[in-house]
């Protein structure tokens, strides 16, 4: 498919009009290495990394061409050609996708390092004693996008089983994440009491797994397979009515199992029945109807900011603003290019700071002309961004997952 529709949509294409920077530039690279046109190379391995991942691509397209899996594939290209191996590269993806995330008591060691950091003051002595100026301009900015760490972890925070409110309608398995878990464990918590008010058992056990799409999504193909197969084991799918994702990024790549372990004879009619019982939040209570909370709740003017694969990667965009406007009180207001990227990407803002520092300069400028006191947002990686981006204009908007706005109205209830 040549038509070449998906290039107003692609934010790299926007920013530099260059051919290779498009989704129709890249799957023809692509094309060229599948056919032995060409070899990998360094040139090759670095545009697939440039390019974001948000798949407004395959939003457009009117040929349905599946980019994610191309992409990710292209990726694990990338890395099995080697073209961009490097010692300090090697020992990073050493640590964080074969170490830190293949176990999350490792993270959650990481997790607590960091909440000892914050909590005894240290962060903001460092930074009150303007030592943080003899560093590299590139590590300062690191060090001012450090997220905080939230006091209690999720198993702190949600019991292994929660009863719902009334009879029980639904059996749910909940998902608490990686940095969810860490940042957010407050929005796994208030997942977990909207199911619980919308009649579902909530399982959530205390010792999870990272579903997978950090590995994925970088090249580590069967890093993924591992741990999607970890994920199966603990939560098989015939004993839940849904298996519940808050996380957009994390559940675009949950949903496909099956494509992931398509060569497994084992774990493949698992993995198919798994990928019919995920369900987003949003999706889910959409599914079911949600319980309206009851009036007398404040006013608030909101604005929804699009997760990238929520809209484009799992096709989930009204369910968000009918949960919304089912709270007494809001006002929702539309940002404009509400689908457009904000940068973050995973760790797309990590490792290519200047685009994304670009978008999110872009994001927040459409975020002042709403109006708007609240910004809600579907993805821990869009909250830590667009909470950052505000933070970097000294501007006092509050960024929220919809799901927590939903959670505080029960409770004023």
């Amino acid at each position: 498919m040549h038509c070449g529709l998906c290039l107003p949509t692609c934010p790299t294409y926007d920013a530099t009009k260059l051919e290779r920077n498009s989704p129709r530039g890249r799957i023809a690279l692509m094309r060229a290495i599948a056919d032995d046109r060409l070899e990998p190379t360094k040139t090759f391995a670095d545009e697939m990394y440039f390019c974001l991942g948000c798949l407004a691509c395959m939003t457009a397209c009117p040929a349905g061409v599946n980019y994610a899996e191309l992409f990710e594939h292209a990726r694990a290209e990338a890395e099995t050609s080697g073209v961009l191996n490097s010692p300090r590269r090697s020992l990073i993806r050493a640590f964080t996708l074969r170490w830190l995330f293949m176990d999350l008591n490792r993270l959650q060691l990481v997790g607590k390092a960091l909440q000892l950091w914050q909590q005894l003051g240290l962060r903001t002595a460092v930074r009150k004693s303007g030592v943080l100026r003899l560093l590299p301009k590139r590590l300062r900015e690191l060090e001012a996008m450090t997220p905080t760490v939230n006091a209690s972890f999720s198993a702190e925070l949600i019991a292994p089983v929660t009863a719902p409110s009334g009879s029980a309608r639904y059996r749910v398995a909940m998902l608490t994440g990686c940095a969810q878990d860490l940042i957010f464990s407050d929005v796994n918590r208030d997942t977990v009491e909207v199911l619980a008010r919308n009649g579902c058992e909530v399982i959530t056990p205390p010792e999870q797994n990272c579903c997978g799409s950090l590995h994925a999504h970088n090249g580590e193909w069967e890093l993924a397979q591992r741990l999607a197969r970890k994920n199966l084991d603990q939560f098989p799918p015939e004993r839940f009515d849904a298996i519940i994702t808050n996380a957009g990024g994390c559940g675009s790549h949950l949903k496909h199992y099956a494509k992931l372990l398509a060569d497994d004879p084992v774990y493949l009619p698992r993995a198919q029945a798994w990928d019919l019982k995920v369900k987003d939040i949003h999706e889910w209570l959409a599914q079911i109807g949600v319980a309206a909370p009851g009036t007398g709740q404040p006013a608030q003017t909101v604005t929804y900011h699009e997760s990238c694969h929520l809209c484009h990667g799992q096709k989930i965009s009204q369910q968000p603003r009918r949960i919304l406007q089912a709270i007494p009180g809001v006002n929702l207001v539309e940002l404009p290019e509400a689908t457009w990227c904000c940068g973050s990407a995973g760790i797309y803002n990590l490792t290519q700071p200047e685009m994304a520092g670009q978008l999110l300069e872009r994001k927040v400028d459409h975020i002042l002309t709403t109006g708007a006191t609240v910004v809600a947002t579907g993805n821990p990686g869009c909250l830590l961004q667009v909470i950052n981006g505000l933070k970097s204009r000294g501007v006092g908007i509050r960024v929220a997952h919809p799901v927590t706005l939903l959670a505080e109205a029960y409770r004023r209830s």
